[in-house]
């Protein structure tokens, strides 16, 4: 069970700056999001790990999401925030950059083994999600999801 001990620092612990985002889709007027299910956890997670050396942070984002998710038809939409938290060893503290992006993919396969097919849920109807502040990143960002999505795809069409 995460609770309030994952999201308080410890000092000198080793530091790691992650990259993810939303992942989101439109299909009959309904808002999808992406998650996925990794290490066999209960709960879902949003696509996301360590930005290596040499990409910046936009770029990891990406690589993140096609290897765990499999997406690689993604368009970046906007930047949603940064969370930080212990890593699930809690042996290092994680920031973690979220961006937007829109895919037109329905079906993706992940390169990494840790983690599941991807699965699509309305916005307005998301499963419990393993870590918190995932869940209350998209809480926080919903209308701006909705927004930036539809204005997207109506400058697209």
């Amino acid at each position: 069970m995460i609770d309030e001990t994952w999201y308080k620092y410890t000092p000198g612990i080793e530091k790691e700056t992650s990259a993810g985002g939303v992942v989101a889709r439109l299909e009959n007027e309904q808002m999808y999001i992406a998650l996925i299910k990794e290490n066999r956890r209960s709960g879902y997670v949003l696509p996301k790990g360590r930005v290596e050396a040499g990409e910046s942070i936009e770029q990891a984002a990406c690589r993140e999401i096609e290897e765990e998710a499999g997406f690689v038809n993604l368009q970046l939409i906007a930047p949603l925030g940064v969370r930080e938290r212990l890593a699930f060893s809690k042996r290092t503290w994680k920031k973690t950059y979220y961006f937007l992006f829109i895919t037109d993919q329905v079906e993706g396969i992940p390169t990494d083994p840790l983690h599941d097919q991807p699965q699509w849920f309305s916005l307005e109807q998301l499963p419990e999600l393993f870590w918190p502040e995932q869940k209350e990143l998209i809480e926080t960002n919903r209308d701006q999801i909705s927004k930036l999505i539809n204005k997207s795809l109506s400058t697209s069409a």
